[in-house]
Protein backbone atom coordinates (compact mmCIF):
# COMPACT_ATOMS: atom_id res chain seq x y z
CA UNK A 1 0.00 0.00 0.00
CA UNK A 2 1.93 3.26 -1.16
CA UNK A 3 0.78 6.48 0.63
CA UNK A 4 1.02 10.27 -0.51
CA UNK A 5 2.35 12.56 0.85
CA UNK A 6 0.45 15.44 -1.19
CA UNK A 7 -2.70 15.47 1.16
CA UNK A 8 -0.78 16.00 4.51
CA UNK A 9 1.33 18.40 3.31
CA UNK A 10 -1.40 20.17 1.13
CA UNK A 11 -2.94 20.36 5.05
CA UNK A 12 -0.20 21.85 6.35
CA UNK A 13 -0.35 24.58 4.24
CA UNK A 14 -3.94 25.58 4.64
CA UNK A 15 -3.42 25.23 8.05
CA UNK A 16 -0.40 27.37 7.92
CA UNK A 17 -2.03 29.87 5.84
CA UNK A 18 -5.52 30.13 8.16
CA UNK A 19 -2.74 30.44 11.21
CA UNK A 20 -1.13 33.48 9.45
CA UNK A 21 -3.97 35.11 8.46
CA UNK A 22 -5.58 35.15 12.21
CA UNK A 23 -2.24 36.63 13.33
CA UNK A 24 -2.01 38.97 10.51
CA UNK A 25 -5.57 40.28 10.91
CA UNK A 26 -5.10 39.81 14.80
CA UNK A 27 -2.78 43.53 14.74
CA UNK A 28 -5.38 45.77 12.78
CA UNK A 29 -7.85 44.51 15.02
CA UNK A 30 -9.95 47.48 16.33
CA UNK A 31 -9.55 48.23 20.44
CA UNK A 32 -11.97 46.17 22.44
CA UNK A 33 -14.38 48.40 24.37
CA UNK A 34 -14.73 48.15 27.98
CA UNK A 35 -17.65 46.88 29.18
CA UNK A 36 -19.21 49.11 31.93
CA UNK A 37 -20.71 47.21 34.98
CA UNK A 38 -24.19 49.05 36.77
CA UNK A 39 -25.19 46.78 39.45
CA UNK A 40 -29.17 46.59 40.15
CA UNK A 41 -30.31 44.73 43.12
CA UNK A 42 -33.89 45.22 44.39
CA UNK A 43 -35.98 44.29 47.14
CA UNK A 44 -39.49 44.61 48.10
CA UNK A 45 -40.31 46.74 47.13
CA UNK A 46 -38.03 49.17 45.53
CA UNK A 47 -35.14 48.89 43.05
CA UNK A 48 -30.99 49.93 44.54
CA UNK A 49 -30.63 52.14 42.62
CA UNK A 50 -33.67 53.50 41.14
CA UNK A 51 -31.92 55.61 38.85
CA UNK A 52 -29.52 54.86 36.38
CA UNK A 53 -27.60 57.08 34.48
CA UNK A 54 -25.49 56.12 31.35
CA UNK A 55 -23.78 57.78 28.28
CA UNK A 56 -25.30 57.29 24.52
CA UNK A 57 -23.24 54.93 22.65
CA UNK A 58 -21.67 53.22 26.00
CA UNK A 59 -22.51 49.59 26.24
CA UNK A 60 -23.34 48.61 29.80
CA UNK A 61 -23.95 45.20 31.52
CA UNK A 62 -26.66 45.43 33.81
CA UNK A 63 -26.21 43.04 36.83
CA UNK A 64 -29.55 42.41 38.39
CA UNK A 65 -30.23 40.61 41.80
CA UNK A 66 -33.18 40.45 43.84
CA UNK A 67 -33.18 39.11 47.94
CA UNK A 68 -36.21 38.25 48.68
CA UNK A 69 -38.88 37.02 45.69
CA UNK A 70 -38.93 36.63 41.96
CA UNK A 71 -39.06 39.89 40.56
CA UNK A 72 -38.83 41.46 37.47
CA UNK A 73 -36.92 44.36 35.65
CA UNK A 74 -38.30 45.79 32.88
CA UNK A 75 -37.91 49.05 30.16
CA UNK A 76 -39.97 48.46 27.63
CA UNK A 77 -38.57 51.46 25.42
CA UNK A 78 -34.95 49.68 25.95
CA UNK A 79 -36.81 46.64 24.73
CA UNK A 80 -34.98 45.32 28.28
CA UNK A 81 -36.63 42.09 30.01
CA UNK A 82 -35.12 39.78 33.34
CA UNK A 83 -36.69 37.92 35.36
CA UNK A 84 -34.69 38.36 38.86
CA UNK A 85 -34.52 35.30 40.94
CA UNK A 86 -33.00 35.11 44.61
CA UNK A 87 -29.73 33.90 44.71
CA UNK A 88 -29.24 34.15 41.05
CA UNK A 89 -27.48 37.00 39.07
CA UNK A 90 -29.08 37.94 35.47
CA UNK A 91 -27.34 40.33 32.91
CA UNK A 92 -28.80 42.81 30.49
CA UNK A 93 -26.43 44.79 28.29
CA UNK A 94 -27.53 47.98 26.64
CA UNK A 95 -25.86 50.52 24.48
CA UNK A 96 -28.38 53.00 24.31
CA UNK A 97 -28.32 54.88 20.82
CA UNK A 98 -30.68 57.40 22.06
CA UNK A 99 -30.44 60.50 24.46
CA UNK A 100 -33.41 61.02 27.31
CA UNK A 101 -35.56 59.63 30.24
CA UNK A 102 -36.61 55.50 30.12
CA UNK A 103 -38.72 54.07 32.52
CA UNK A 104 -38.26 50.78 34.69
CA UNK A 105 -40.24 48.87 36.77
CA UNK A 106 -41.28 45.29 38.32
CA UNK A 107 -43.72 43.42 35.52
CA UNK A 108 -43.78 40.07 37.95
CA UNK A 109 -46.51 40.67 41.08
CA UNK A 110 -44.73 40.99 44.21
CA UNK A 111 -47.04 42.09 46.82
CA UNK A 112 -49.01 45.30 48.19
CA UNK A 113 -46.11 47.69 47.24
CA UNK A 114 -45.48 46.39 43.38
CA UNK A 115 -47.28 49.19 41.26
CA UNK A 116 -44.57 51.93 42.62
CA UNK A 117 -41.57 49.70 42.05
CA UNK A 118 -40.22 51.64 39.15
CA UNK A 119 -36.84 53.64 38.54
CA UNK A 120 -35.65 55.64 35.48
CA UNK A 121 -32.08 55.19 32.94
CA UNK A 122 -31.49 58.67 31.95
CA UNK A 123 -29.47 58.42 28.85
CA UNK A 124 -26.98 61.82 28.58
CA UNK A 125 -24.26 62.89 25.63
Amino acid sequence: MKRSIQPVAAGLLVAAAGAFGFTAGWASDPPVQKIRMVKVSSKRYEFIPAQLTLKKGETVDIELSTEDIVMGFSAPELKLRATMVPGQVSHLRLTPQEVGRFDFLCDVFCGAGHEDMNGAITVVE
